[in-house]
């Protein structure tokens, strides 16, 4: 009789473990979602912006930023959060990248760095940061970096943060979370 409910233990469970058929708890899904991206509320664009003041140069009016640090042996290129601080970043300095190049500050390096930066950024889920840098020379170091950045995906401007509803206002904009039917394209 102990051998009978051994085998039927056995059978029970292995067949649990081979029936695809039965619901798992990853299967059901809740009636509640929490979401615990801390960044969720600046991809709804409604989270806080500082906005500085308007004598600031460069301007305070971001959630990401590019910063780009040029010494006379290597460039640094990095993402800043307004609050946190460096978020991500890209240099010459590093190993792996040092050894790819023959000169850590020629156009070269600017163009790879650029392009891995911006696979970092799509690693971490940034596509939108924002940029100060207006390069004069169109055909400069500088200019190859973000031309990088902008090939591979990255949008070197920020959008507006989502002003609350006031009754007072004559333009009322379009919700970020809305979805607009005649903007979707079939």
């Amino acid at each position: 009789m102990v051998f009978s409910k051994i085998n039927k233990t056995i059978v029970v469970s292995g067949f649990k473990r081979f029936n695809f058929n039965i619901p798992t708890n990853n299967d059901i899904i809740p009636a509640t979602l929490t979401n615990r991206n801390p960044r969720n509320l600046e991809k709804l664009r409604i989270a806080y912006k500082p906005s500085g003041y308007h004598v600031d140069r460069p301007g305070k009016s971001f959630w990401h930023k590019l910063k780009l640090i040029q010494s006379q042996r290597h460039i640094t290129a990095s993402i800043y959060h307004f609050q946190n601080g460096e978020v991500l970043s890209a240099s010459t300095k590093e190993w792996a990248i040092k050894k790819q190049l023959n000169k850590t500050t020629d156009s070269a390096a600017y163009y790879n760095i650029g392009r891995v930066l911006a696979q970092r950024c799509l690693e971490c889920g940034l596509i939108e940061i924002s940029n100060d840098y207006d390069p004069v020379n169109k055909e400069g170091k500088v200019a190859l970096l973000l031309k990088a950045l902008e090939e591979s995906g990255i949008s070197l401007t920020e959008p507006v943060q989502f002003q609350p509803y006031r009754p007072w206002d004559q333009h009322r904009p379009e919700k970020p979370w809305d979805v607009i039917e005649d903007d979707i394209k079939t």
